[in-house]
């Protein structure tokens, strides 16, 4: 009887999980959202500086509003004599300046007590450079008439930002910067693509439930999702 009931747990699991995949196929665009197409035009995007004079910033796929989960791809534009704060980031990151050039300051350790003085690269249009996990850097436009662009692509976003006052803050006290583009509150309307993030997670989170309680109550399908 016990082997009977697990074998029925299963074969709801299962047909629930393919249920929810071929909704998603079925819906297509991005995330799952039929209104959003998966090819789309970069330049309708929207973008904000989010009270950060001299950045303009597009996400173009993300975390929070666009369901990412492995990587997140930016655009960032800095006006001249302007950039990103001292920082450092438990992730991957990879730039492509696009146009303009500017200066790419990085730490050349973190296993010091605080990042001591930086090496000064100059980066340039076409120029590619990556920062490793934790390696305090920051990126400014040092040009005086052009602006700086880039595409920025992070791993395991949303991204977890430290901050520095200065490059002889110790680690421990540089202080946790959220990415004010990362808060659904502060996303502009325009580049919000994915209404319901998460939605299938909902469903397998009830899917989960089920098996911890060893019932099938609570688990809600129509006779036409079955056909």
């Amino acid at each position: 009887m016990a082997a009977f009931r697990y074998s029925l747990l299963l074969l709801v699991f299962v047909t629930s999980c393919t249920l929810v995949r071929l909704k998603a196929l079925e819906s297509g665009g991005v995330c799952g959202n039929p209104d959003i197409p998966v090819v789309r035009n970069i330049s309708e995007l929207g973008q904000d500086s989010y009270g950060r004079p001299g950045l303009s910033h597009m996400t173009i796929a993300g975390a929070v509003h666009h369901g990412m989960r492995e990587v997140e791809v930016w655009m960032q534009t800095f006006a001249p004599n302007s950039g990103t704060p001292i920082h450092r980031h438990a992730c991957e990151e990879v730039f492509i300046t696009l146009k303009g050039s500017g200066t790419l300051y990085l730490a050349p350790t973190s296993q010091l007590g605080s990042p001591g003085q930086p090496q000064e690269l100059p980066i340039y249009p076409n120029s590619t450079f990556t920062i490793p996990v934790d390696g305090v850097h920051q990126v400014w436009n040092t040009g005086e008439a052009e602006d700086l662009q880039l595409i920025v692509i992070i791993s395991n976003p949303p991204m977890k930002s430290f901050a520095y006052n200065d490059w002889s803050t110790p680690h421990d006290k540089a202080k946790f910067d959220p990415k004010c583009w990362d808060k659904q509150g502060m996303y502009l309307s325009s580049t919000r693509q994915c209404a319901d993030p998460g939605s299938d997670d909902d469903i397998m989170s009830s899917i989960a439930n089920i098996f911890n309680s060893g019932s099938l109550e609570g688990l809600s399908y129509s006779e036409d999702d079955l056909r």
